[in-house]
């Protein structure tokens, strides 16, 4: 993608700031972000940032070619705790960023959904099996899928969903503003490399399909490049479980801390999460660069730089 007017909301959080920063080599980048879970030192002085959220009435939307609507309160536990704001963000702001871009010109939508609603498998997860919301999180992520088939059928919108999994990239890089709603990967890795044990629920085995944010980044830009209709994952169609993860970091700082294993204090839970990617690599030949292995030795570099 080059010369295009884009605008990326949660533009200054952890997915968003990679795709703004990334985008804005070649185009005109607008960033918007309330600052919930995201920080203007996320982004390049490249990329124009507006302090605002998805709820306001007066986005800047003007000559938007693109808009890659990544805010969200992006967490079971943020839901909980406030089912209706959770619905606000997630679906109304979906909803009123899209309808201001629509007004505005803009006919291209890339979005962000979720894996979660797949629930637990060990088997690559494709895109047209059933799914269902156990959580307001999931309910939220589906509510948008709809949406954004009404804006395809009724103003001819091309509007791509994207269902991520597990995506990384460790303090190193923009995760760490989210703290305790980072990815497993950069947490534990922060922790052994201090000297403390992670918490692992249960026995450690559950597993996830760890994405690293530059390979997702780059499945955004294709589908907006493509103008993809529908849903798509992004992952890596591999599954490691907690208690590899562990021992890589391990082994890659070249510590030996042993994790903690506690009850899963949580209601509903994943276990195990796998991508099929089949659908967005027959359809813009994407496919994963980054390893895990690869992606946490990334993870890892900084604290061996110390």
């Amino acid at each position: 993608m080059n010369g295009k007017r884009v605008l990326v909301t949660g533009g200054a959080g952890f997915i968003g700031s990679n795709l703004a920063n990334h985008l804005a080599d070649e185009n005109e980048v607008v960033a918007v972000d309330d600052l919930y879970l995201g920080t203007p030192e996320n982004l390049d002085d490249a990329v124009e940032f507006h302090d605002a959220s998805v709820l306001d009435d007066d986005l800047p939307t003007d000559d938007v070619d693109v808009v890659f609507h990544l805010a969200a309160l992006s967490s079971y536990k943020m839901h909980e705790e406030n089912p209706t704001k959770g619905a606000r963000v997630n679906v109304e702001g979906f909803v009123n960023t899209v309808e201001q871009a629509r007004n505005d010109g803009c006919d291209t939508v890339v979005y962000a959904s979720t894996s979660s609603i797949y629930g637990s498998r060990t088997e690559p997860s494709p895109e047209e099996m059933p799914v269902e919301a156990r959580t307001g999180y999931e309910a939220s992520k589906l509510a948008r899928e709809r949406y954004a088939e009404y804006f395809h059928h009724h103003y001819d919108m091309r509007t791509a969903g994207l269902r991520f999994f597990s995506v990384y990239q460790g303090f190193g890089g923009a995760e760490e503003h989210k703290g305790e709603f980072a990815n497993t990967v950069a947490q534990f890795t922060d922790k052994i490399a201090t000297g403390e044990s992670p918490e692992l629920f249960g026995d450690g085995t559950q597993t996830r399909d760890f994405t690293h944010v530059d390979d997702i980044v780059r499945g955004i830009e294709l589908a907006a490049d493509h103008r993809l209709q529908g849903i798509y994952n992004l992952g890596t169609g591999e599954s490691y479980s907690f208690n590899e993860m562990v021992d890589m970091i391990n082994e890659a700082l070249g510590t030996d801390v042993e994790p903690e294993y506690i009850e899963n204090p949580l209601d509903v839970y994943v276990h195990d999460t796998k991508a099929d990617c089949t659908k967005i690599r027959e359809a813009t030949g994407w496919e994963p660069k980054i390893s895990f292995e690869e992606g946490l030795r990334r993870v890892c570099e900084p604290y061996l730089d110390e």
